[in-house]
């Protein structure tokens, strides 16, 4: 009986694994992968990491021959789930989604850490870089981002905005916002961004920063009303909605980005072989053309480019978090 196209690409993958390693160990290195691969998200089901995450899983599992399975670890704004993958056995087998909070922000927020961002994870690839976005609840009687600041400003005490989770990048988005428009509004952490957009469509709470892609289903349905992206340009799959910069805050800019993550001291082969797989799934046309649906830009990359712009995004940051004075235990 032949081989089915799944098992050949995996003998293919662990051949070129094994043709990088010394001739010693190359007689004793298995086939890679030869079981399934999970990854870990570290949100809930349904928001923009889970969304990327799951996308990505797909075409990498046709790519390896093995299931990538996509388990969803949630808790304290990504740090259980990284924390997970920080300590997990670095064959190749547990790896990470990644993003902007797990690897920038929640290191600067928290007052302790349960990992190093730089050296307990071994980098893979850059997937994505995502717009957030400013959503309402169509009851809110605000149909731009100047009519909410006159809501907030005329009653400072009435309103709450919720996000994903404390130190996260759409929490950050609310911060940043209350700073530059001189308002307030109370925090409202979710485990997630699944729970936090079913509560703002049922009006539970009546505003939002949200990432694009979780977000953009109940944009388009009505459900939810977008009042400005957070980047400095339009997002192309809503060029209708503003930026919050154009909206009367020019300083105004936040964003997030997905990438694959590895345990520390995962072998080089394995490394490349994940990032082989990670940069051919970004090149395929659905899930590219899937991709485009909500303005998340595709970002492939080596494996130390992703080092290289953790690094920068902890520098960028830095101030950020300092100015806008989070912190969380």
């Amino acid at each position: 009986m032949g081989l089915s196209p799944l098992s050949r690409r995996a003998l293919v993958v662990g051949g070129l694994i094994a043709a990088a390693l010394p001739f010693g160990a190359r007689a004793q290195a298995p086939a890679y992968p030869t079981r399934p691969i999970t990854l870990v998200v570290p949100f809930a089901a349904g928001g923009s990491t889970d969304v990327v995450g799951r996308l990505v899983a797909q075409k990498m599992s046709d790519i390896l021959g093995q299931q990538v399975v996509v388990e969803n670890v949630v808790g304290a704004g990504g740090n259980v789930g990284a924390a997970r993958v920080a300590k997990a056995e670095p064959d190749g087998y547990t790896i990470l989604m990644g993003t902007v909070a797990t690897h920038a922000l929640n290191p600067l927020i928290l007052k302790r850490k349960p990992y190093d961002p730089v050296t307990d994870f071994s980098p893979v690839a850059l997937l994505a870089v995502v717009p957030n976005v400013l959503v309402v609840n169509p009851n809110l009687p605000a149909k731009n981002v100047q009519e909410l600041i006159a809501l907030l400003k005329a009653d400072p005490s009435k309103y709450n905005y919720a996000s994903s989770g404390v130190g996260t990048p759409l929490h950050l988005s609310g911060e940043l916002f209350k700073s530059l428009a001189g308002v307030q509004m109370q925090h409202i952490p979710y485990r997630g961004s699944g729970p936090a957009l079913n509560d703002v469509v049922a009006g539970q709470v009546p505003i939002q920063f949200d990432n694009l892609p979780s977000a953009s289903e109940f944009i388009k349905s009505g459900s939810l009303r977008a009042l400005a992206v957070t980047t400095k340009e339009r997002a192309p799959s809503f060029p209708d909605v503003p930026t919050i910069a154009e909206s009367g805050l020019p300083a105004y800019e936040t964003y997030t980005w997905n990438a694959l993550f590895a345990p520390p001291k995962t072998p080089k082969p394995i490394i490349d072989a994940l990032n082989a797989a990670a940069v051919k799934a970004l090149a395929d046309s659905g899930l590219a053309e899937r991709m485009k649906g909500f303005s998340a830009k595709l970002t492939p990359s080596t494996p130390e480019a992703l080092a290289e712009h953790v690094k920068s995004e902890i520098a960028k940051w830095t101030p950020v978090v300092k100015e806008a004075g989070i912190q969380a235990d």
